[in-house]
């Protein structure tokens, strides 16, 4: 099911030029409407419900719905976004709550490193040898087909 906004909860990041949902969304699918300064989801069918949105949102007024087999009859499932971690606290139907509690990211805005840091043997993108091959593998060269 797809993220929606509660109207009532959103801020529209208190009319900054990009909501913070906007900013995060793999599928570029949550705008800001500049009339009500709320923010919503544009194509709700094309939502991955990855929750990223809802993560990231400071007044947690995004959720997903979640499909009937994941929180029939009542559960709900909510993260809560501190400066360095994610508390999720699911509640099932009889009641019982549990919570989760899951580092995030603290790695600045284009400062990641695509190798992990890891040296690599080859900087050829197209090569079938994938990083620290042959060393993790402990061979002396990689054999492949021809």
């Amino acid at each position: 099911m797809p993220s929606f906004v509660i109207t009532e909860k959103c801020d529209g990041c208190k009319a900054l030029d990009k909501t913070a949902c906007q900013y995060v969304c793999p599928n570029d699918l949550m705008v800001l409407n500049k009339d009500s300064m709320k923010a919503y989801n544009q194509e709700p069918e094309m939502c991955w419900e990855c929750y990223s949105c809802v993560k990231i949102c400071p007044v947690q007024a995004i959720e997903v719905r979640g499909y009937a087999d994941f929180v029939p009859m009542g559960a709900t499932v909510t993260p809560m976004r501190s400066t360095d971690a994610i508390m999720w606290t699911v509640k099932f139907r009889n009641g019982m709550l549990k919570r989760f509690k899951f580092p995030i990211r603290t790695t600045e805005e284009g400062k990641a490193v695509p190798s992990g840091g890891y040296a690599t043997a080859h900087d050829n993108l197209n090569d079938c040898i994938l990083a620290q091959e042959p060393e993790a593998l402990k061979l002396d060269k990689m054999y492949t087909l021809k």
